[in-house]
């Protein structure tokens, strides 16, 4: 009796085992691409477990929900919505957030606390960039916007594309032609755009990045009142990188994605030399004062720009990995 009672209970645990580390997609099976609610049988607590890290973060870290917010527009951004962000500088290849066009992202480490949470209840099922996409779509909400339902099923990049950055991501000096070209590769027409920079609504703006609009002269177009305010915040013509010097996107409502922001910069008050231009051109300009209107318009464009980036040349199936470390690809680890 003990041996049959024996037997049982190892067959029991081979059982319990084989469906906690069977992967949300086999080899021998069709590639389903990105769905809703990937991983529903594999690991169907994942999406409660990331939305309660990223709720219990951003309790304890207010700016987490920021750094969410970034880590989508510079990871899928750039080719592929892998998270390659995400991964360390090896002695051979430097990382994309080593870049200059990186500067400022942070919060990596809570990323790793989110990751560590799902592999407890379900080691291996998980990819880190359908956690940094369902991230973003929960500090999204952390940050009063709306709830946007976003397809999983990404797998995880083995690279790190430092080299092409710049290709992709447009920078903060670059023209709006520039702007809208690089979004348009990724299917995200001119509202969507006008919509994707509504995001600098929240979070704050390192002196390093604005010093040129303000030293050795003012620039004219910006908002008198307004200059008072950034020359106390940065009062260096040449910051320091390191120091913790910055202005506030939005003084009204720093901590709320809203619309406020098209009401500032149609101000004068946008404090990078893309938000003006967003006010000026005339592609753009009819979008940003709908949008400063209406704040039901902002967060429907706003919605759709962000599924399409999130859904952004997406690895899938038997495409990639699944890491087991967000910061280092498996061959690696």
């Amino acid at each position: 009796m003990a041996s049959n009672s024996k037997a049982l209970f190892f067959f029991a645990l081979l059982s319990f085992s084989a469906v906690s580390l069977r992967p949300a997609f086999a080899d021998n099976e069709e590639d389903p691409g990105l769905v809703m609610n990937f991983y529903k049988d594999a690991c169907p607590q994942a999406e409660d477990i990331i939305k309660e890290q990223v709720r219990l973060l951003y309790k304890r870290h207010k700016n987490t929900a920021f750094s969410w917010l970034r880590n989508i527009f510079h990871d899928c951004g750039v080719q592929s919505c892998d998270a390659s962000l995400l991964l360390d500088s090896t002695r051979r290849t430097l990382s994309e957030k080593e870049t200059d066009r990186s500067f400022g992202l942070r919060n990596f480490r809570y990323i790793d606390n989110i990751k560590e949470a799902v592999e407890r209840e379900c080691p291996g099922v998980v990819s880190c960039s359908d956690i940094l996409v369902l991230s973003a779509r929960d500090g999204i909400v952390a940050l009063g916007g709306p709830h946007i339902p976003l397809k999983t099923g990404r797998r995880d990049g083995r690279q790190s594309r430092a080299a092409v950055v710049e290709k992709y991501l447009p920078d903060h000096n670059e023209s709006m032609s520039v702007v809208l070209e690089r979004f348009s590769a990724m299917g995200i027409n001119t509202p969507g755009v006008v919509a994707l920079l509504g995001a600098h609504s929240v979070g704050r703006t390192h002196c390093v990045k604005l010093v040129h609009r303000l030293y050795p002269e003012v620039d004219p177009e910006l908002n008198p009142n307004h200059v008072e305010h950034m020359l106390y915040k940065c009062p260096d013509a040449i910051p320091d990188p390191k120091a913790v010097q910055y202005v506030r996107n939005d003084r009204g409502t720093p901590m709320v994605l809203d619309n406020n922001y098209y009401r500032n910069i149609l101000d004068n008050k946008g404090l990078l030399i893309v938000d003006h231009q967003l006010a000026t051109d005339k592609r753009t300009k009819p979008y940003v004062k709908k949008m400063a209107k209406s704040q039901d318009y902002f967060f429907k464009e706003f919605s759709r720009a962000i599924t399409l980036l999130s859904e952004n040349n997406p690895l899938t199936g038997t495409e990639g990995e699944i890491r087991k470390q967000c910061n280092v690809a498996n061959k690696l680890h």
